[in-house]
């Protein structure tokens, strides 16, 4: 029985050892950014049948359990540092094959794509080049994310137009200024991004006690004329009523041949802009009261904006919880570029891990569901933010003493064994 006993307080050292290993990792990681502790799993050995009783034969390292609770956060100051509140694993991807982590310290590689500390790119759903999202999964690449040109389609104005002034002489290009009571710019984009700058004039061309009518000119000057001459590119009259409200507008006419606007650099020709200067009592159904009015004041320009925009360059992003990926652009756009995926597994603690935050799927884990973020159970995607390890160091040093009694236990079995051994040899003398 005492060589018996040897061997069982054998299996109790071994045991313990492995346990104190375990600890040690939980320790050692404890600053190690998304890293899930580890518990030891003890099991008792098939015991020894002796007549009617059983005698255990020691015990077994069952198992080495990774712990899935949620760690806590850190803000960070890069974009691209995120955590998971919730359920899921982000999703990479390199040559080898796929893995899965908790650990959100991202950056640009030189290539652009959005990768881990260890080159292992970061899997998304990723979006068209114009922001529309699609079920594509792949990696996130940023470095030809731009944002295309978009010409003017559509101009408004909002101005007082002073009813106190007097009738001009007939509308002259050559000599606008003496020929016109009021005048503003407004920057129009070509169909190649190009901005253009569009004198309107506005000139008064009736008086009635019914109300007024003035002449509207969307002059382009020669260095932005196709043609190289300054010309009306679109002209127009409007309506105002006794009281100063806008009453009616008139069509727009393009007297270009193109019938529209011409601009120079190889833009596309007959570029029909729309000019809006309020919704009109007559012609629209308004008020007259939102937009261009006549009233006995200085002319001046209360509010004016266009739809169009030039080319711009990926200058910052922005991650939602929903893990949506924003790009900023320098020409004041904004577009979709990825949502991140995360994967969610049955048995989470039957992932393999792989070494720096990595998990892989094996057959205990089973096969995991990938989808976006806040859906399908997985939790929100927290950007600014880093999930800290979950190692409580009280806890680990508890188990630290009970594994290390535990060794010094065993260890006195044995010596205990040997002495009996000894008087069982010293029996003879």
């Amino acid at each position: 029985m005492a060589l018996t006993s040897l061997f069982t307080a054998v299996s109790g050292m071994n045991a313990n050892g492995t346990a104190l290993s375990v600890i040690s990792d939980n320790v050692a990681n404890m600053n190690t950014t998304g890293f899930k502790s580890s518990r030891a799993v003890f099991g008792d050995i098939l015991s020894q049948q002796i007549g009617e009783s059983q005698v255990g034969r020691g015990v077994l390292l069952t198992d080495v359990s990774s712990q899935f609770t949620q760690g806590t956060f850190e803000n960070t100051a890069s974009v691209l540092d995120m955590a998971v509140d919730g359920e899921g694993l982000f999703v990479m991807k390199d040559s080898s094959g796929t893995y899965y982590t908790r650990a959100g310290q991202f950056s640009v590689d030189k290539d652009g794509y959005i990768v881990n500390p260890g080159g292992i790119k970061l899997q998304g759903y990723l979006y068209s080049a114009t922001g529309v999202a699609t079920s594509a999964l792949g990696d996130i690449n940023v470095s030809s994310v731009n944002s295309a040109p978009n010409r003017t389609l559509n101009a408004t104005i909002s101005a007082n137009l002073d009813s106190r002034v007097t009738i001009p002489a007939a509308f002259d290009v050559s000599n606008p200024n003496t020929t016109s009571n009021f005048s503003t710019s407004v920057t129009a984009y070509d169909s190649l991004g190009n901005g253009h700058n569009v004198n309107v004039y506005f000139r008064k061309s009736a008086e009635a006690a019914t109300g007024n009518t003035w002449q509207w000119y969307a002059v382009v000057d020669a260095a932005d004329s196709a043609s190289g001459a300054t010309e009306i590119q679109a002209q127009g009259t409007l309506g105002f009523t006794s009281s100063g409200f806008l009453d009616t507008e008139s069509a727009i006419t393009y007297p270009l041949a193109s019938g529209g606007f011409d601009f120079n650099g190889g833009a596309a020709s007959g570029q029909a802009i729309v000019f809006n200067f309020g919704t009109s009592i007559t012609t629209d159904g308004g008020t007259g009261q939102d937009g261009t009015s006549q009233y006995g004041a200085e002319s001046a320009t209360s509010f004016q904006s266009q739809d169009g925009y030039s080319s711009g360059s990926l200058k910052s992003i922005t991650i939602n919880q929903d893990g949506t990926m924003t790009g900023i652009f320098t020409n004041g756009q904004t577009r979709g570029i990825a949502q991140i995926a995360l994967a969610k597994f049955v048995a989470p603690t039957g992932l393999t891990k792989m070494g720096k935050g990595l998990y892989a799927e094996s057959t205990e884990s089973g096969q995991p569901v990938i989808s976006t973020p806040l859906s399908s159970g997985t939790g929100a995607v927290l950007s600014n933010t880093l999930e800290l390890s979950n190692v409580d160091l009280a806890e680990e040093f508890v188990r630290m003493i009970f594994s290390q009694r535990g060794f010094q236990a065993n260890s006195r079995v044995i010596s205990t064994s040997d002495e009996l051994m000894a008087e069982l040899v010293n029996l003879k003398r």
